[in-house]
């Protein structure tokens, strides 16, 4: 098959014209995104070339302190960006997102590095790092999706909420159906994602594998296991993340201890 075939930055910048097309839209009907996009832009391209720096030391430099210490990083960096685009006060909530992250990572991550791909060393960076990266990067969006809706439903049916506290329920019983919807429709978009992944759309990590030149079968192989992955850490991670802020919102009362409604 033929290798990868590389591409000059004066290529990337002649596509780059194509970004006229949605700053036109933008600009057509005023959807006042365009600071946003060109912030975005800018933030994307220099933080690609440093990572894109930084890979290549940690490829090299292979080492498991570091790897533990990076996947830390990506977590934080993970939870701010949920917290922050749920609009929801990080200091109380960023600890719990993180650790609803880290709990759903690292287990998987150990279980494909072990027993699945066993790469040598079981810590290559060259493995766990963009492994880690597209469960995380997965998990965040649902993340976001799962909060909003909980939020916002508690928010909309507050009432109800308030009448099962005050006939004695407990807090994770009276909270249940806000849960129940938040995980519905943070989990939807991963559900029909997987359903025509093959036929619609060639995922990112398959078509990147046969960009490289690697066989289609094999490319296969590993999109099979990153999408059951995927599904597993998102499930795990945004349900723990829900019960987990469920327990720091609420006092043993069921009174409300940060404020949310409005979207703080």
């Amino acid at each position: 098959m033929q290798q990868a075939v590389d591409i000059s930055w004066w290529q990337i910048l002649l596509f780059a014209s194509t970004l006229c097309i949605p700053f036109a839209i933008n600009a057509r009907y005023k959807l006042a995104l365009g600071r946003d996009a060109v912030v975005g832009l800018i933030r994307m391209t220099l933080q690609l070339a440093l990572v894109g720096l930084y890979l290549e030391y940690l490829f090299y430099l292979n080492s498991l302190v570091v790897n533990l210490l990076w996947l830390m990083v990506m977590i934080l960096v993970g939870a701010n960006a949920i917290v922050g685009k749920a609009k929801l006060p990080k200091r109380p909530l960023m600890g719990y997102v993180g650790l609803g992250l880290a709990i759903g990572l690292f287990p998987v991550i150990a279980l494909l590095c072990l027993a699945i791909i066993q790469p040598n060393p079981f810590y290559s960076a060259q493995y766990v790092i963009p492994l880690s990266g597209m469960l995380l990067g997965n998990s965040l969006s649902g993340n976001i999706v799962a909060l909003q809706n909980f939020f916002g439903s508690l928010e909309s049916r507050w009432s109800e909420y308030e009448a099962s506290i005050s006939l004695g329920a407990p807090i994770p019983f009276a909270t249940l159906p806000f849960v129940r919807v938040a995980l519905q429709k943070s989990l939807a978009p991963i559900l029909a994602t997987m359903a025509t992944t093959g036929l619609v759309s060639l995922p990112g990590m398959m078509t990147g594998q046969i960009l490289g030149g690697t066989n289609p079968i094999i490319a296969i192989k590993y999109q099979l296991i990153i999408m059951i992955a995927i599904f597993v850490m998102m499930t795990i991670s945004i349900t723990l993340t829900l019960n987990l802020v469920v327990h720091r919102c609420f006092n043993h009362a069921g009174r409300p201890e940060i404020h949310f409604i409005d979207s703080q």
